[in-house]
């Protein structure tokens, strides 16, 4: 029986009177990854902005472990052990991969100082370790903004690892990525999860995708979940077809 980690019950938070989420209560398993999908503005990513306090609900509750986190600070949540990877990659963009990664850790491990300074040769074979996990050792010299896009999502997403947690969310990980380096970026992003036994949930709108690499799918539309299931169930369910893929 598989064990929850993230519990969400009866979550209700509008935004000019547009109701993003409407007594949405769900659960996200232990070692799953669980994907979100649903016409664009039905409230996908305010999901991800609630688990990690980046919006407030105006009533209802989110529990990690059992212990609640409704209402607490971004920075509250990711000590708990929850981080987040955006749509558009958080990026030192004129700092080498390295240099983001051990920025990262640093964060993590409280500022460097001239006593503590950033390169310390612990903390770089760490973020070596992370460039590896994700396969970014190749490019751990270039400059960040001068990555193609999926390598940038790949970077933004080990600075995630760097702060060791057990749940990551996901906005898009896919968006702005080639058709070409897309998969190689999902098949990055799941040996990383499964090597660390990470947790995670993710928004995306690339259906081959979501069927190729979620084990379960939650369908958001206007702000309740429509359906949810593994994603052959989901993908033959009429109102997903016609809402959510566009087959009438």
């Amino acid at each position: 029986m598989s064990t929850s980690i993230l519990q969400v019950r009866d979550l209700h938070v509008e935004f000019n009177g547009v109701k993003a989420a409407d007594g949405v209560s769900l659960d996200i398993n232990e070692g799953e990854f669980l994907a979100v999908i649903g016409p664009n503005g039905s409230g996908k990513t305010t999901l991800l902005n609630l688990c990690t306090g980046y919006v407030r609900p105006k009533s209802g509750s989110i529990h990690l472990d059992g212990r609640a986190i409704t209402g607490l600070t971004p920075r509250a949540i990711t000590r708990r052990g929850v981080a987040r990877a955006f749509q558009i990659p958080q990026l030192f963009s004129d700092q080498s991969v390295l240099d983001n990664m051990m920025l990262a850790l640093a964060a993590k491990d409280g500022l460097w100082t001239m006593v503590r300074p950033l390169g310390l040769p612990a903390r770089r074979e760490e973020a070596i370790a992370l460039l590896d996990l994700v396969g970014l050792r190749g490019d751990k010299d270039r400059v960040s903004r001068t990555l193609p896009e999926g390598h940038r999502k790949l970077l933004d997403i080990a600075v995630a690892l760097a702060l060791k947690p057990r749940l990551l969310l996901l906005d898009e990980p896919t968006s702005g990525v080639s058709t070409l380096e897309r998969f190689s970026l999902m098949e990055a992003l799941m040996s990383a999860l499964r090597t660390r036994n990470i947790t995670a949930l993710f928004v995306e709108h690339d259906m081959d995708v979501v069927a190729r690499y979620a084990n379960r799918v939650l369908v958001w539309n206007a702000g309740t979940v429509m359906a949810q299931g593994h994603p052959d169930e989901v993908f033959k369910d009429e109102r997903v077809l016609k809402n959510v893929v566009g087959v009438a």
